[in-house]
C-alpha cells in the first residue's frame, strides 16, 4: 500500500521563495570557431548563420556594434572582422526584465533523496527564451544553498527530473542525489518507452502513475475516453525547434480521460487524465485532438493543431537587445489554460517504498462536491 503523503502538514505547509530582482544577470554564451570554417568567415556571418533563431541579421549587427561580443578576450565592434579557427567567441546578452512570474513554491514531500514541489501556474521550470532567471531551478538553487550544511553528501541543490508546462500547476519531482536523479528519470522514461511496444498496457506494467485535472471546452459525451494519437513536430514561427502537434507520423502517446463533472450551462467539462507517456504538451494536444481543447488554451484548437500554422510567417523586426520581438502567434509557454498535476504514485527511488503524492486542487478544478466538502470542514 502506498505511503500517502502530502508529507508536510496541510495546516502548516512548508513554502519557500525569493522575490525576483527587477533585472536578471544577463547571459554569456561561449563558442570556439571550428577548424572546418572558411578562411574568410566574418564575425557577422558566424553569428547570423549559427544563431539565426536568436536574432535577424540587423539584430546581430546591433549586438556587435554595441560591443557585446569578445573574440580572444577583446571586444570587437567591426562585424566584418575575419575570425580564425580555434578563436574563442563570447557573446554577452545584456540583462533584461523578464516577464512577471510567481516565485513561491510549496513543499509537498521531502526526504534525504527527493523533494516534490507544488509548482504554480506561470512559473517556468528550466531556463529558456525570455525566462533565464525566473524559474523553478533558480529558486531551488537559492533554497539549496541555504540548506548546504545539511546537503554535504548530496547534489549542490535539488534538480527537477521532468518538466511541467509554464501554464501547468501541480507536482514537480526534484532529485537531491545522483542515485535518485537516475532512478526518477528512468521512471518517467519507462512509461513513454512502453507505449511504443504495446497498445494494451496495464497499470502495473509501469513504475509511475501520473494523474492530472483539467477543464476543457465543450461537453464530453463519453464518461471515459482513451486517446492514443501520435504526437510529432511541425515548423512554427517563434518556436525554433518546432511545435508539438497531433501528427500521424509522430511518436506514440497514450492518455486516459475520465469525466468528473459536466457543466452544460458553461459548456465545460471537468476531467481527470492519466497519462502513460510523457510527450511535450501531451494532454493539451490530446484533448484538443478529440475536439475539447483546454478551456482558455491560447494555442491548441480542435484537431490538436495550433490556432495559427503559417510556418513561413516570421517577424523580422527586433527588440531593444537585437533579438526577435515576442512572437505574434501563440506559443507553448503562453498561459491561460487550466491543467494541474494532481497525483503521483511511484516507488521511492532508493528504498522502493510506494509513495503517493497529492497536490491540492485549485478551486476551478474541484468538483462541486469537493468544494462543498471543504466548506463544511
Amino acid at each position: 500500500m502506498a505511503n500517502e503523503s502530502q508529507a508536510q502538514s496541510e495546516s502548516h505547509p512548508q513554502v519557500f521563495g525569493v522575490p525576483w530582482p527587477d533585472l536578471n544577470d544577463g547571459i554569456y554564451y561561449t563558442d570556439v570557431v571550428p577548424a572546418s570554417v572558411s578562411a574568410e568567415l566574418t564575425l557577422i556571418e558566424f553569428y547570423s548563420s549559427k544563431y539565426k533563431n536568436s536574432a535577424p541579421l540587423q539584430g546581430w549587427l546591433r549586438r556587435i556594434q554595441n560591443g557585446q561580443i569578445r573574440v580572444g578576450g577583446r571586444v570587437l565592434k567591426d562585424p566584418d572582422t575575419i575570425i580564425s579557427s580555434g578563436s574563442e567567441l563570447v557573446y554577452h546578452r545584456v540583462p533584461w526584465k523578464e516577464p512577471d512570474a510567481p516565485y513561491m513554491l510549496q513543499v509537498l514531500y521531502e526526504d534525504d533523496d527527493m523533494v516534490a514541489l507544488n509548482k504554480p501556474s506561470g512559473l517556468q521550470v528550466l531556463p529558456g527564451g525570455l525566462f533565464q532567471q525566473r524559474t523553478v531551478l533558480t529558486q531551488l538553487q537559492l533554497w539549496g544553498s541555504k540548506q548546504s550544511s545539511s546537503l554535504t553528501s548530496q547534489e549542490s541543490h535539488p534538480v527537477p527530473v521532468h518538466r511541467l508546462g509554464r501554464g501547468t500547476s501541480g507536482i514537480l519531482l526534484c532529485a537531491k542525489t545522483k542515485q535518485a536523479k537516475t532512478h526518477l528519470a528512468e521512471y518517467f522514461a519507462d512509461g513513454t518507452s512502453l507505449i511504443g511496444n504495446s497498445s494494451k498496457l496495464e497499470l502495473g506494467s509501469r513504475k509511475i502513475l501520473k494523474i492530472y485535472r483539467a477543464l476543457v471546452t465543450g461537453i464530453l459525451a463519453e464518461d471515459k475516453v482513451i486517446i492514443n494519437q501520435p504526437i510529432g513536430v511541425m515548423r512554427y514561427p517563434g518556436v525554433a525547434k518546432g511545435l508539438y502537434v497531433a501528427l500521424p507520423s509522430g511518436k506514440p502517446a497514450l492518455s486516459k480521460v475520465e469525466v468528473l463533472e459536466r457543466d452544460v450551462l458553461a459548456n465545460q467539462t471537468l476531467v481527470q487524465v492519466e497519462i502513460q507517456s510523457g510527450r511535450p504538451h501531451q494532454i493539451r494536444i490530446h484533448l484538443s485532438f478529440i475536439g475539447h481543447p483546454l478551456f482558455g488554451d491560447p494555442l491548441y484548437i480542435a484537431g490538436g493543431q495550433p490556432r495559427s500554422f503559417d510556418s513561413e510567417l516570421v517577424d523580422e523586426s527586433f527588440a531593444q537587445d537585437g533579438g526577435y520581438q515576442r512572437p505574434i502567434n501563440p506559443v507553448p509557454g503562453d498561459c491561460g489554460y487550466y491543467l494541474h498535476a494532481h497525483q503521483l504514485v511511484l516507488p521511492h527511488p532508493v528504498t522502493n517504498e510506494m509513495i503517493k503524492i497529492t497536490a491540492p486542487l485549485p478551486p476551478v478544478l474541484k468538483t462541486k462536491d469537493e468544494a462543498k466538502g471543504e466548506t463544511c470542514n
